[in-house]
């Protein structure tokens, strides 16, 4: 049981469209049909987690805060630390209390051990902004549009990893997890065109060639970066078939989820879950010398 990957996701019952702080977002063509499509989405997507063998842990929704659907922006977990966002507009920051308070529950139950805060100041929108990559033990971080570049120190002081920064150049692609997706593997998923060229230089001399998987514009606006992986499988929104076929020639396989209620608002798989298990490799043990 315990080796299970956890999952935290939200109640999506208050969630809509209610105000505009990206591109995606369209408050006036929001329907309350569309709130009963986007619980049915969640409920998908809940059940591809589990069909993988995931936990799922729910947040109760609040009405008002209806992004709080996306609970990857909560917080930067890793090793049981947890780093708490702070959001940047101002219709998001309602959030901040009600995910400490999660938070400190998932604590009091054994769950999480440490809980840290970011200094005054600075804005961090959590895990949507600081995708922990396993093969290469190391957070790839974005800033730029949400995430401050003063933050990532905080990253590093808090965690003790390597942290290797990302500019987002795309108002489109606000958050790292919008166009980033480390695989199992080594393999990374992403979108050149939402970063500047210093991060695409950075990319390109970080990750291999053949271990690049390049997303095409149509890709990327489905959201399909925005996805879960778990080994060789990969939960994300309903690809296009030139996506699905890139990733089945790495050995991937898709799980298709229908979320386009969440694609309204400017997130899908990967910005509606955020994972408590995750862990560093242990440091190699040295013996003393004799």
């Amino acid at each position: 049981m315990a080796d299970r990957p956890l999952f935290v996701m939200t109640d999506p019952c208050c969630f809509d469209v209610s105000y505009r702080i990206n591109p995606w977002m369209k408050p006036e063509t929001w329907t309350a049909e569309q709130t009963a499509a986007a619980c049915a989405a969640s409920e998908t997507l809940r059940g591809a987690l589990e069909a993988e063998g995931a936990r799922v842990e729910t947040i109760g929704a609040v009405k008002g805060l209806p992004d709080l659907v996306f609970p990857a922006n909560a917080a930067v977990v890793l090793d049981r630390k947890v780093l708490l966002a702070r959001f940047r507009y101002p219709e998001r920051q309602g959030e901040e209390a009600v995910f400490r308070a999660v938070f400190h529950r998932l604590k009091a139950r054994g769950l999480v051990d440490e809980i840290h805060d970011l200094p005054d100041g600075l804005f961090h929108e959590g895990a949507g902004d600081a995708i922990w990559d396993r093969d290469r033990q190391l957070f790839w971080a974005g800033f730029g549009p949400r995430s401050s570049r003063g933050a990532l120190p905080v990253l590093r002081k808090t965690f003790g990893q390597e942290i290797v920064p990302l500019e987002l150049a795309s108002d489109r692609f606000y958050h790292l997890d919008t166009c980033f997706c480390p695989l199992a593997g080594g393999k990374v998923l992403y979108y050149p065109p939402a970063f500047s060229p210093e991060a695409q230089a950075t990319i390109l001399s970080r990750v291999a060639e053949a271990d690049r998987i390049v997303a095409s514009d149509e890709e990327a606006a489905a959201f399909c970066v925005n996805a879960v992986n778990l080994g060789e499988r990969v939960v994300m929104a309903r690809p296009p078939q030139s996506l699905r076929e890139k990733l089945q020639a790495h050995g991937y396989t898709v799980v298709a989820v229908d979320l386009d209620p969440f694609i309204l608002s400017g997130g899908a798989a990967y910005c509606m879950t955020l994972r408590l298990d995750r862990a560093s490799a242990p440091a190699a043990s040295v013996l003393a010398a004799e």
